[in-house]
């Protein structure tokens, strides 16, 4: 699944084209280029006839425009393809609340739904706490790879170094769900062994309760009440999820850019990968600088330079001085950007490799898309132009 045209190459085209992939998972930080390169593998992976999906977390709607899509919204939405396309491809943006309110409504009776539905504590709990971006993630993709409706899905995850949270969010929401305060919390005085505590521990939860507010008190025991039935299909799901992601038919592709904070963050994640026993297919460097093509191409940077500096002396072709300089800054630039490739290759012996050159301009329609996974394949500008 993981093979490679050349040495340390990775092989875009074979790890999308070979049925046995199932799944995709694009992580890195925030501002590589992660969203994009996600949506491009899945089009390249429809226009060779896989029938995919794109789930992204990013609400920029210029994924839905270059898609040639109004909006993204919870539910997959098909993206139109040309003809010649030889599968199909949906996209769709991660709704955590309302995928949080599916599951619930899923998995519990109907009264027991909208008691936890319409409680305080749950609407802050399926917003806004840490970790139920990751974990909502998790259930979106588990839904989606049991529908059978896709043969392929494409995750885009939350971007920072965060991004391989979703890994641990179910442990994460389960330890505060299940935990000695929470449980101790909700649990009212007058029952089990707390009734023997008489006034102390009434003494210590009204002090509780000054502190977090009697009714954040009275919404937590509530909830805590009402979850609790559910509370073990959610592990249980989640658990299935990740065991799936370490499953042979999973790849992870870490993106980066060569600048030394974004390798960094490459390095944590595919030591993270590795610790956690998730199959790595290669890492995406986009927006690269490889060297100028044409007459003098090979010239270095301190000889154009010296050129340069010469025709300024002289007083003579000041264009052409300002694109010898020009030139140096760009084999720099390459330079700079290999050395930082090569001291991460160094670390992480054997993982495989696909840049992305950078582009003048944004990506911001499928034929843009189109062209970056055609770069992810190795697919050089003359053959794409032929």
């Amino acid at each position: 699944m993981n093979g490679a045209t050349a040495p340390g190459r990775l092989d875009v085209d074979a790890l999308v084209d070979d049925p046995g992939t199932r799944i995709v998972v694009c992580c890195g930080a925030g501002g590589v280029g992660k969203t994009t390169t996600a949506a491009a593998l899945g089009l390249r992976a429809a226009e060779r006839g896989r029938r995919a999906v794109v789930i992204t977390v990013d609400p920029a709607r210029r994924l839905a425009q270059s898609l040639g899509l109004e909006s993204l919204d919870n539910t997959p939405r098909p993206v139109p393809l040309p003809e010649a396309a030889r599968g199909s491809l949906h996209a769709m943006m991660l709704d955590m609340k309302r995928t949080f309110d599916e599951v619930v409504r899923e998995h519990a009776d109907p009264e027991r739904a909208r008691q936890i539905l319409a409680n305080p504590f749950y609407q802050t709990l399926s917003t806004s706490f840490s970790g139920t971006q990751e974990y909502m993630a998790m259930e979106k993709l588990g839904q989606l790879r049991q529908s059978g409706d896709w043969d392929l899905i494409v995750v885009d995850t939350p971007p920072s170094r965060s991004a391989l949270d979703f890994l641990d969010a179910p442990e994460r929401l389960g330890r505060f769900l299940d935990g000695r305060l929470i449980r101790f919390l909700s649990t009212p005085a007058s029952t089990g062994a707390f009734r023997l505590l008489g006034a102390g521990f009434n003494l210590v939860t009204s002090a509780i309760g000054r502190i977090v507010g009697a009714q954040l008190l009275d919404d937590l025991r509530a909830f805590v009440a009402a979850f609790d039935t559910v509370f073990g299909g959610f592990q249980e799901r989640a658990e299935r999820t990740y065991r799936l992601l370490q499953a042979p038919g999973t790849a992870f592709v870490v993106v980066a850019v060569p600048e030394a904070d974004a390798m960094r963050e490459a390095s944590y994640f595919v030591e993270r990968l590795a610790t956690d026993a998730m199959p790595l297919a290669g890492i995406v460097v986009n927006r690269v600088h490889p060297l100028p093509e044409g007459p003098g191409a090979d010239l270095g940077a301190r000889e154009a330079v010296a050129a340069a500096e010469s025709l300024e002396r002289s007083g003579s072709r000041p264009l052409a001085s300002a694109a010898l300089r020009l030139h140096a800054e760009r084999v720099r630039t390459h330079q700079r950007e290999t050395r930082l490739r090569n001291v991460l290759l160094s670390r992480h012996g054997g993982v495989r490799v696909a840049e992305v050159a950078a582009l003048p301009e944004d990506v911001y329609d499928l034929a843009g898309l189109r062209g970056i996974g055609e770069a992810l394949a190795g697919v050089s500008r003359t053959a794409r132009e032929g």
